[in-house]
Protein backbone atom coordinates (compact mmCIF):
# COMPACT_ATOMS: atom_id res chain seq x y z
CA UNK A 1 0.00 0.00 0.00
CA UNK A 2 1.34 3.43 -0.71
CA UNK A 3 0.38 6.78 0.42
CA UNK A 4 -0.02 9.90 -1.42
CA UNK A 5 -1.30 13.37 -0.30
CA UNK A 6 -3.50 15.08 -3.17
CA UNK A 7 -5.15 18.44 -3.36
CA UNK A 8 -9.12 18.34 -2.80
CA UNK A 9 -11.68 21.35 -4.04
CA UNK A 10 -12.91 22.63 -0.90
CA UNK A 11 -15.07 24.98 -2.15
CA UNK A 12 -15.78 26.27 -5.58
CA UNK A 13 -13.92 29.95 -5.62
CA UNK A 14 -15.88 33.31 -5.83
CA UNK A 15 -13.98 35.00 -7.91
CA UNK A 16 -10.19 35.17 -7.66
CA UNK A 17 -9.63 31.60 -6.28
CA UNK A 18 -7.84 31.36 -2.63
CA UNK A 19 -6.00 28.84 -0.74
CA UNK A 20 -9.50 28.71 1.52
CA UNK A 21 -11.10 26.99 -2.06
CA UNK A 22 -8.04 23.86 -1.30
CA UNK A 23 -7.26 21.42 1.26
CA UNK A 24 -4.97 18.93 1.16
CA UNK A 25 -5.71 14.89 1.79
CA UNK A 26 -3.65 11.95 2.16
CA UNK A 27 -4.64 8.59 1.01
CA UNK A 28 -3.67 4.77 0.45
CA UNK A 29 -3.20 3.60 -2.82
CA UNK A 30 -3.48 0.21 -3.36
CA UNK A 31 -1.52 -1.83 -5.71
CA UNK A 32 -2.54 -2.42 -9.31
CA UNK A 33 -5.00 -4.48 -10.64
CA UNK A 34 -4.95 -6.52 -14.13
CA UNK A 35 -4.53 -3.83 -16.76
CA UNK A 36 -3.43 -1.25 -14.11
CA UNK A 37 -0.55 1.01 -13.50
CA UNK A 38 0.72 2.62 -10.56
CA UNK A 39 2.39 5.61 -10.95
CA UNK A 40 4.57 8.26 -9.32
CA UNK A 41 4.33 11.79 -10.20
CA UNK A 42 6.91 13.55 -11.40
CA UNK A 43 5.54 16.72 -12.14
CA UNK A 44 2.37 18.57 -12.36
CA UNK A 45 0.81 21.16 -14.44
CA UNK A 46 -1.64 24.16 -13.53
CA UNK A 47 -3.13 25.57 -16.43
CA UNK A 48 -5.49 28.58 -16.74
CA UNK A 49 -8.18 26.53 -17.94
CA UNK A 50 -8.62 24.60 -14.96
CA UNK A 51 -10.86 27.92 -13.36
CA UNK A 52 -13.11 27.23 -15.68
CA UNK A 53 -13.46 23.39 -14.05
CA UNK A 54 -13.94 25.20 -10.37
CA UNK A 55 -17.15 26.36 -11.27
CA UNK A 56 -20.53 24.31 -11.72
CA UNK A 57 -21.42 24.62 -14.95
CA UNK A 58 -21.97 23.14 -18.34
CA UNK A 59 -18.77 23.49 -20.68
CA UNK A 60 -16.74 21.20 -23.09
CA UNK A 61 -15.20 19.36 -20.00
CA UNK A 62 -17.21 18.39 -16.63
CA UNK A 63 -16.59 21.07 -13.63
CA UNK A 64 -14.20 19.57 -10.51
CA UNK A 65 -16.38 17.77 -7.84
CA UNK A 66 -16.28 19.14 -4.32
CA UNK A 67 -14.27 16.77 -2.11
CA UNK A 68 -12.44 15.57 -4.76
CA UNK A 69 -8.98 15.34 -5.66
CA UNK A 70 -8.37 17.85 -9.04
CA UNK A 71 -7.04 16.99 -12.05
CA UNK A 72 -4.86 18.13 -14.91
CA UNK A 73 -1.44 16.74 -16.92
CA UNK A 74 1.40 15.25 -15.05
CA UNK A 75 4.30 13.40 -15.51
CA UNK A 76 5.72 10.57 -13.76
CA UNK A 77 7.26 7.01 -13.57
CA UNK A 78 6.01 3.53 -13.71
CA UNK A 79 6.45 1.84 -9.70
CA UNK A 80 4.59 -1.24 -10.76
CA UNK A 81 2.72 -2.14 -13.24
CA UNK A 82 0.31 -5.16 -14.50
CA UNK A 83 -0.53 -3.98 -18.16
CA UNK A 84 1.62 -5.04 -21.01
CA UNK A 85 3.72 -2.49 -22.35
CA UNK A 86 4.53 -0.65 -19.22
CA UNK A 87 7.42 -1.20 -17.01
CA UNK A 88 8.92 0.25 -13.81
CA UNK A 89 10.91 3.31 -14.24
CA UNK A 90 8.68 4.05 -17.71
CA UNK A 91 8.04 7.69 -18.48
CA UNK A 92 4.34 8.12 -18.71
CA UNK A 93 1.74 11.12 -19.06
CA UNK A 94 -1.64 11.50 -17.82
CA UNK A 95 -4.63 13.78 -16.54
CA UNK A 96 -4.45 12.63 -12.84
CA UNK A 97 -2.25 15.74 -11.70
CA UNK A 98 -3.03 17.14 -7.94
CA UNK A 99 -1.71 14.07 -6.57
CA UNK A 100 1.40 12.49 -5.79
CA UNK A 101 0.92 8.86 -6.46
CA UNK A 102 -2.23 7.00 -8.43
CA UNK A 103 -3.25 3.88 -10.00
CA UNK A 104 -5.05 3.88 -13.21
CA UNK A 105 -6.06 1.84 -16.57
CA UNK A 106 -2.88 1.31 -19.09
CA UNK A 107 -5.80 2.89 -21.65
CA UNK A 108 -5.22 6.68 -19.28
CA UNK A 109 -1.34 6.95 -19.79
CA UNK A 110 0.79 7.98 -22.40
CA UNK A 111 4.13 6.01 -22.78
CA UNK A 112 6.78 8.84 -23.54
CA UNK A 113 10.23 8.70 -25.28
CA UNK A 114 12.76 10.82 -23.11
CA UNK A 115 14.21 13.47 -25.72
CA UNK A 116 17.91 13.90 -25.83
CA UNK A 117 17.95 17.40 -25.73
CA UNK A 118 15.30 18.40 -23.26
CA UNK A 119 13.97 17.74 -19.46
CA UNK A 120 11.46 15.23 -19.11
CA UNK A 121 9.09 18.45 -17.52
CA UNK A 122 9.05 19.93 -21.52
CA UNK A 123 6.17 17.50 -21.88
CA UNK A 124 3.90 19.62 -20.03
CA UNK A 125 4.70 22.55 -21.32
CA UNK A 126 6.75 23.27 -24.89
CA UNK A 127 6.27 19.90 -26.13
CA UNK A 128 2.86 18.94 -24.25
CA UNK A 129 -0.45 20.66 -24.40
CA UNK A 130 0.68 24.47 -24.15
CA UNK A 131 3.44 23.91 -26.97
CA UNK A 132 0.80 22.22 -28.74
CA UNK A 133 -2.08 25.19 -28.45
CA UNK A 134 0.42 27.37 -29.80
CA UNK A 135 1.23 25.81 -32.23
CA UNK A 136 -2.15 24.36 -33.67
CA UNK A 137 -3.87 27.50 -33.08
CA UNK A 138 -1.18 29.74 -34.89
CA UNK A 139 -0.75 27.40 -37.65
CA UNK A 140 -3.96 26.60 -38.84
CA UNK A 141 -6.47 29.37 -37.45
CA UNK A 142 -3.77 32.38 -38.18
CA UNK A 143 -2.38 30.41 -41.13
CA UNK A 144 0.69 33.31 -40.89
CA UNK A 145 2.34 34.36 -44.17
CA UNK A 146 6.27 35.78 -44.22
CA UNK A 147 5.77 39.62 -44.19
CA UNK A 148 2.65 39.66 -41.97
CA UNK A 149 2.04 41.04 -38.50
CA UNK A 150 0.96 38.85 -35.72
CA UNK A 151 -0.41 40.29 -32.25
CA UNK A 152 0.22 38.22 -29.19
CA UNK A 153 -1.39 38.88 -25.84
CA UNK A 154 0.26 37.48 -22.51
CA UNK A 155 3.35 36.81 -24.81
CA UNK A 156 5.22 35.78 -22.24
CA UNK A 157 2.88 33.14 -21.23
CA UNK A 158 3.51 29.22 -21.56
CA UNK A 159 1.05 29.23 -24.35
CA UNK A 160 2.17 33.08 -25.82
CA UNK A 161 6.03 32.68 -26.37
CA UNK A 162 5.76 29.81 -27.97
CA UNK A 163 3.34 31.51 -30.56
CA UNK A 164 5.51 34.62 -30.51
CA UNK A 165 8.90 31.86 -31.97
CA UNK A 166 6.65 29.91 -33.91
CA UNK A 167 5.65 33.42 -35.51
CA UNK A 168 8.83 34.73 -35.94
CA UNK A 169 10.08 31.46 -37.69
CA UNK A 170 7.12 31.56 -40.09
CA UNK A 171 8.87 35.11 -41.37
CA UNK A 172 6.39 37.67 -39.23
CA UNK A 173 6.68 41.01 -37.66
CA UNK A 174 5.60 40.10 -34.24
CA UNK A 175 4.26 42.65 -31.15
CA UNK A 176 3.91 40.79 -27.85
CA UNK A 177 2.36 42.28 -24.62
CA UNK A 178 3.68 41.03 -21.00
CA UNK A 179 3.39 42.53 -17.57
CA UNK A 180 6.94 43.43 -16.51
CA UNK A 181 9.85 44.48 -18.39
CA UNK A 182 11.71 41.80 -17.24
CA UNK A 183 9.53 39.45 -19.50
CA UNK A 184 10.08 42.09 -22.34
CA UNK A 185 12.91 42.30 -22.29
CA UNK A 186 13.53 38.25 -22.39
CA UNK A 187 10.35 38.45 -25.57
CA UNK A 188 13.10 40.83 -27.39
CA UNK A 189 15.98 38.52 -27.08
CA UNK A 190 13.78 35.90 -28.15
CA UNK A 191 13.26 37.94 -31.56
CA UNK A 192 10.39 39.39 -30.55
CA UNK A 193 10.31 43.07 -32.62
CA UNK A 194 8.00 45.20 -30.30
CA UNK A 195 7.58 43.89 -26.09
CA UNK A 196 4.82 45.98 -24.68
CA UNK A 197 4.14 46.15 -20.91
CA UNK A 198 0.57 46.23 -20.72
CA UNK A 199 0.54 47.41 -16.98
CA UNK A 200 3.09 50.42 -17.28
CA UNK A 201 2.53 51.74 -21.13
CA UNK A 202 -0.20 53.52 -20.18
CA UNK A 203 -2.50 53.45 -23.38
CA UNK A 204 -2.55 49.93 -24.80
CA UNK A 205 -3.99 51.03 -27.61
CA UNK A 206 -1.87 54.04 -28.22
CA UNK A 207 1.39 51.31 -27.71
CA UNK A 208 0.50 49.13 -29.85
CA UNK A 209 -0.64 51.38 -32.51
CA UNK A 210 2.50 53.39 -32.52
CA UNK A 211 4.11 49.71 -32.80
CA UNK A 212 2.49 48.09 -35.72
CA UNK A 213 0.96 51.48 -37.64
CA UNK A 214 -0.13 49.26 -40.12
CA UNK A 215 -1.95 47.06 -38.11
CA UNK A 216 -1.93 43.38 -37.91
CA UNK A 217 -3.16 40.56 -39.80
CA UNK A 218 -3.35 37.77 -36.94
CA UNK A 219 -4.24 38.50 -33.47
CA UNK A 220 -3.42 34.99 -30.64
CA UNK A 221 -5.62 35.80 -27.75
CA UNK A 222 -4.76 34.97 -24.33
CA UNK A 223 -6.06 37.62 -22.69
CA UNK A 224 -9.40 39.05 -23.80
CA UNK A 225 -10.70 42.14 -22.45
CA UNK A 226 -8.61 45.30 -23.25
CA UNK A 227 -6.96 43.40 -25.57
CA UNK A 228 -9.01 42.37 -27.48
CA UNK A 229 -10.26 45.69 -28.24
CA UNK A 230 -7.45 46.93 -29.10
CA UNK A 231 -6.54 44.12 -31.73
CA UNK A 232 -10.29 44.70 -33.17
CA UNK A 233 -9.08 48.18 -33.73
CA UNK A 234 -6.16 47.63 -34.84
CA UNK A 235 -6.76 44.36 -37.37
CA UNK A 236 -6.59 44.78 -40.88
CA UNK A 237 -9.27 43.96 -43.22
CA UNK A 238 -9.57 39.92 -43.00
CA UNK A 239 -7.64 39.44 -40.09
CA UNK A 240 -7.56 36.33 -38.54
CA UNK A 241 -8.38 35.65 -34.68
CA UNK A 242 -7.62 32.60 -32.92
CA UNK A 243 -9.46 32.77 -29.92
CA UNK A 244 -7.47 30.66 -27.00
CA UNK A 245 -7.82 32.03 -23.79
CA UNK A 246 -9.31 35.22 -22.38
CA UNK A 247 -7.84 34.76 -18.61
CA UNK A 248 -8.58 38.75 -17.92
CA UNK A 249 -12.71 37.09 -17.37
CA UNK A 250 -11.95 34.10 -15.63
CA UNK A 251 -12.77 35.49 -12.12
CA UNK A 252 -15.79 38.23 -13.56
CA UNK A 253 -18.84 38.26 -11.73
CA UNK A 254 -20.33 39.19 -15.05
CA UNK A 255 -19.27 38.94 -18.83
CA UNK A 256 -18.63 41.76 -20.96
CA UNK A 257 -18.22 41.97 -24.56
CA UNK A 258 -15.20 43.83 -26.54
CA UNK A 259 -17.13 47.72 -26.94
CA UNK A 260 -16.34 47.66 -30.48
CA UNK A 261 -17.51 44.36 -31.85
CA UNK A 262 -19.53 46.21 -34.85
CA UNK A 263 -16.13 46.59 -36.64
CA UNK A 264 -15.64 42.78 -37.28
CA UNK A 265 -18.40 43.27 -40.00
CA UNK A 266 -16.82 46.11 -41.05
CA UNK A 267 -13.28 44.50 -41.33
CA UNK A 268 -14.62 41.09 -42.30
CA UNK A 269 -12.75 39.84 -39.00
CA UNK A 270 -12.37 36.03 -38.34
CA UNK A 271 -12.22 35.32 -34.83
CA UNK A 272 -11.96 31.62 -34.15
CA UNK A 273 -12.43 30.08 -30.56
CA UNK A 274 -10.49 26.56 -29.84
CA UNK A 275 -9.96 23.96 -27.88
CA UNK A 276 -6.50 22.42 -28.71
CA UNK A 277 -8.09 18.87 -28.94
CA UNK A 278 -9.53 19.18 -31.80
CA UNK A 279 -6.03 19.06 -33.36
CA UNK A 280 -5.05 16.24 -31.73
CA UNK A 281 -4.10 14.78 -35.38
CA UNK A 282 -1.73 17.29 -35.29
CA UNK A 283 0.35 15.80 -32.84
CA UNK A 284 3.47 13.68 -34.44
CA UNK A 285 3.36 16.59 -36.65
CA UNK A 286 3.74 19.06 -34.09
CA UNK A 287 6.37 17.03 -32.00
CA UNK A 288 8.59 16.70 -35.09
CA UNK A 289 8.58 20.89 -35.76
CA UNK A 290 9.14 21.27 -32.24
CA UNK A 291 11.81 19.23 -31.65
CA UNK A 292 13.83 20.35 -34.68
CA UNK A 293 13.38 24.22 -33.98
CA UNK A 294 14.77 23.56 -30.23
CA UNK A 295 17.23 21.74 -31.55
CA UNK A 296 18.24 24.38 -34.11
CA UNK A 297 18.11 26.89 -31.22
CA UNK A 298 14.88 28.63 -32.67
CA UNK A 299 12.60 27.54 -29.46
CA UNK A 300 13.54 28.26 -25.98
CA UNK A 301 11.15 28.26 -23.15
CA UNK A 302 11.17 29.61 -19.54
CA UNK A 303 9.76 27.65 -16.57
CA UNK A 304 8.26 29.08 -12.96
CA UNK A 305 8.73 25.85 -10.66
CA UNK A 306 6.82 25.56 -7.21
CA UNK A 307 7.90 22.61 -5.09
CA UNK A 308 6.13 19.98 -3.41
CA UNK A 309 2.13 18.79 -4.24
CA UNK A 310 1.06 21.60 -1.10
CA UNK A 311 2.37 24.24 -3.58
CA UNK A 312 -0.02 23.43 -6.69
CA UNK A 313 -2.72 26.04 -5.32
CA UNK A 314 -0.24 28.97 -4.65
CA UNK A 315 1.06 27.99 -8.17
CA UNK A 316 -2.45 27.80 -9.83
CA UNK A 317 -3.47 31.08 -7.90
CA UNK A 318 -0.24 32.75 -9.27
CA UNK A 319 -1.23 31.74 -13.00
CA UNK A 320 -4.11 35.12 -11.98
CA UNK A 321 -1.58 37.95 -11.06
CA UNK A 322 1.27 37.53 -13.86
CA UNK A 323 3.01 35.28 -11.15
CA UNK A 324 5.08 32.63 -13.81
CA UNK A 325 6.88 33.13 -16.79
CA UNK A 326 6.28 30.66 -19.27
CA UNK A 327 5.34 27.53 -18.22
CA UNK A 328 3.91 27.46 -14.47
CA UNK A 329 4.66 23.91 -12.66
CA UNK A 330 5.15 22.23 -9.66
CA UNK A 331 7.81 19.81 -8.98
CA UNK A 332 6.96 16.62 -6.76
Amino acid sequence: MTQSREIRLKSRPDGLPSAANFEVATVDVAAPGAGEVLVRNTWMSVDPYMRGRMTDRASYVPPFALGEALQGGALGEVVASNAEGFAPGDLVSSFFGWRESFVAPAAALEKLARAANVPDQAYLGVLGMPGHTAYAGLLEIGQPKAGETVFVSGGAGAVGSVVAQIAKIKGCTVVATAGTDAKCDWLRARGVDHAINYRTCGDLLGAVRAAVPKGIDIYFDNVGGEHLEVAIEVARPYARFAECGMISGYNAAEMTGPRNIIQVVGKSLRIRGFIVSEFAALRPQFLADMTGWIADGRIKWEETVLDGVEKAPDAFIGLFSGGNTGKMLVKL
